[in-house]
């Protein structure tokens, strides 16, 4: 798994091309405040060790959100990290388990919508612990 976490003032979407057929169509524009994004690219290597990888996503998330003081956190499937890419159902479903289990620890989580390009507007202040990446 790829990881890119930016604790965002902003963070701001709205769905513009559907990439996935499957996915139905879907008119979103949502704007979040003072969230972590995770920019997440699940890797076709994962598939074997999905459990850990879920766990350690979750952690790593739930750590970023307590260093930029916020209980609230975006998770965004990103398949831009890495050539390597899961299935999309698999993607799909551990972003779904994840966010459930950050929501059981008390915070709040949201979802882009999956199978979309997005047009992004991006606040993120410029300090040490906005921008973290990590690869697990």
């Amino acid at each position: 798994m790829k990881l890119l976490i930016m604790y965002c003032e902003s963070f701001a979407y709205k769905t513009s091309v559907r990439t996935l057929e499957e996915e139905a169509p879907l008119d979103e524009d949502r704007s979040i405040g003072n969230t972590v994004v995770g920019f997440i690219n699940v890797e076709a290597e994962d598939a074997a060790n999905e459990s850990k990888v879920e766990t350690k996503l979750v952690k790593i998330l739930k750590w970023a959100a307590g260093k930029n003081d916020t209980k609230r956190i975006v998770l965004h499937s990103f398949a831009h990290l890495s050539e390597s890419k899961a299935e999309p159902a698999l993607v799909k479903q551990l972003l779904n388990r994840a966010a459930e289990r950050i929501e059981d620890a008390g915070y709040e989580t949201h979802q882009t919508p999956f199978g979309y390009f997005l047009d992004l507007d991006i606040q993120a202040p410029g300090h040490s612990l906005a921008r973290i990446f990590k690869s697990f």
